[in-house]
């Protein structure tokens, strides 16, 4: 998806981030591809693996500072929608992101410069009307922090914010979830993350961007935009 001038994104890793799915599986033994799960039972352990699996969708790639021209370039994102009409879903994407295959992951797009800045969606069936039978935005933030907490690469975890939205399209609601995390197989990221339920799929959205160098505000408004923008598809959405 990237390429920079210190060749960092030509190094491509499986994602290390997203939510864990195994928040909402009964056992959470070894991943196994989204098609090839079983629907999950709707307990709360089962939707602490949601959480899991919104924070391990982030690539690892190598440390490389961009130059002064490279940083105003990623600043500058276009974005445009997205929308699988199979899954149910739609979304702004950055433009010059580049869509990778990755096992486990219905949808990601890499940053070319730097591959651990991605943008990822996974869809799952599960038992559940509503993300509201598993709790509230704080509790499922709650359950997400916990959930990174015990990762053995996890050197700190804090929510720097959640909340709820009414879905668009239809009479949903959806959470999102700010937090950053600095580990030891990633350094410091920040995780935009959004979540909703509907027609009996879990949709998950996970958006992980590294904090070297620091987030910029442009480039944060426009991250922000892409979570605003995770919905379920209409027929308008093309």
């Amino acid at each position: 998806m990237w390429a920079s001038s210190c060749g960092l994104r030509s190094t491509k890793i499986t994602p290390q981030n997203p939510i864990p799915l195994s928040i909402f599986n009964r056992s959470s033994s070894s991943p196994q591809p989204l098609n090839s799960l079983p629907i999950p039972i709707p307990t709360r352990r089962k939707l602490l693996t949601i959480s899991i699996l919104l924070s391990s969708s982030s690539s690892i790639a190598p440390f490389c500072r961009p130059t002064w021209a490279e940083t105003e370039t990623e600043d500058l994102l276009d974005l445009e929608r997205y929308t699988d009409s199979n899954q149910g879903f739609t979304l702004l994407r950055p433009k010059s992101w580049i869509q990778v295959e990755k096992a486990g992951a219905t949808l990601l797009f890499e940053d070319p410069r730097k591959g651990s800045n991605n943008v990822g969606v996974v869809v799952t069936p599960v038992r559940l009307t509503s993300l509201r039978e598993f709790g509230d935005p704080q509790f499922v933030a709650n359950k997400l922090i916990q959930a990174e907490k015990r990762k053995e690469s996890t050197k700190d975890v804090e929510i720097v914010s959640f909340t709820e939205r009414p879905s668009e399209n239809e009479d949903i609601q959806v959470y999102e979830f700010e937090y950053q995390i600095d580990s030891t197989r990633g350094g410091l990221k920040t995780i935009f993350s959004a979540a909703f339920v509907a027609s009996k799929k879990l949709y998950l959205l996970n958006i992980a961007h590294s904090q070297n160098p620091p987030l910029s505000n442009n480039k944060r408004m426009m991250l922000q935009k892409v979570v605003r923008s995770f919905d379920v598809a209409s027929s308008t959405n093309h």
